[in-house]
């Protein structure tokens, strides 16, 4: 996790200094060079840019991760205040992905090779070709203005997150589904399947007790890192049906050239994508006692 927070915010910082003078970005239109010049030195931005970058990623360590240059308070104040829009929003995606793709891929692969895994494996391909915000706005279209079913736009109440977790859902969906099916046709060619049948086991225990279980392990590998992307990703969703989290404040950062918010933004996602990560590997220890040596 070091390492990836030293990456995350090395990158992080040196784009934002690629993309301009940040003293001429922050001064109004009608600055003068000596009202910039009074800024560069106000914001620390006449030091050396390795200075620069070590003092913040000293503060941010100690979790100071700065002032907005636009929201004037603190970035870690507006992250806290945005992240559980944006949390709720990945895992509502994240648990509509699994809630399909499950029984797609165990459905495809116990129908190897017939028309309804063809289909499967098609519907999985066009998903992953499918543009997310195309398909949100799709969405908003026939079920929030023309049916009235669900609100395009706010997080007042959970129906807010249906349409915005179906579109972060599709673009997992397919991986997940080949993962399933892959995983559940190596699993049910296998000896234990072979003996749990010669036992007499009912089909519905092999496929969910036995074959499910060997077969999960990649795929909640695989999840976790889908649940990284849906964080990191979902700044076109947000902005999309706009809703106002961590992604959503990232755009509002980079539209004003708030580069401490972007910084931070990057930094904290990189973090929890990591964390996901190992959160991953611990629960393949516990779906394979193999994996616990």
């Amino acid at each position: 996790m070091p390492t990836c927070r030293r990456n995350s915010s090395g990158i992080a910082f040196i784009l934002t200094r690629l993309s301009g003078d940040l003293a001429t970005s922050i001064a109004s239109p009608n600055a003068t060079q000596a009202d910039i010049e009074t800024i560069r030195k106000a914001y620390g931005l006449d030091r050396p840019v390795i200075t620069q970058f070590f003092d913040w990623v000293g503060r941010a360590l100690t979790g100071d991760l700065g002032n907005s240059y636009f929201f004037q308070t603190r970035v870690s104040t507006l992250i806290a205040e945005r992240m559980p829009v944006t949390l709720t929003l990945g895992v509502t995606g994240l648990l509509i992905a699994l809630c399909v793709s499950i029984p797609l891929g165990i459905l495809a692969a116990v129908r190897e090779g017939t028309g309804f895994d063809r289909t499967v494996q098609m519907v999985a391909l066009l998903g992953q070709a499918m543009p997310s915000f195309w398909l949100g706005l799709l969405l908003m279209i026939t079920f929030g203005l023309q049916l009235g079913w669900l609100p395009i736009s706010g997080t007042g109440s959970w129906e807010n997150f249906v349409m915005p977790g179906v579109v972060l859902a599709f673009s997992a969906i397919p991986a997940l589904t080949r993962l399933t099916r892959a995983g559940m046709i190596q699993a049910m060619g296998s000896d234990y399947i072979r003996t749990a049948r010669a036992k007499g086991l009912s089909r519905a225990s092999i496929l969910l007790k036995h074959a499910l279980r060997n077969a999960a392990i990649p795929v909640v590998a695989i999840a976790a890192v889908q649940l990284g992307f849906m964080l990191g990703g979902s700044i076109v969703i947000e902005q999309v049906f706009a809703l106002h989290g961590v992604g959503f404040l990232a755009w509002e950062s980079i539209a004003k050239n708030d580069f401490p918010v972007v910084q931070a933004v990057v930094l904290v996602l990189a973090v929890i994508y990591v964390a996901l990560t190992m959160v991953a590997d611990l629960m393949n220890a516990v779906l394979d006692p193999r994996l616990r040596v």
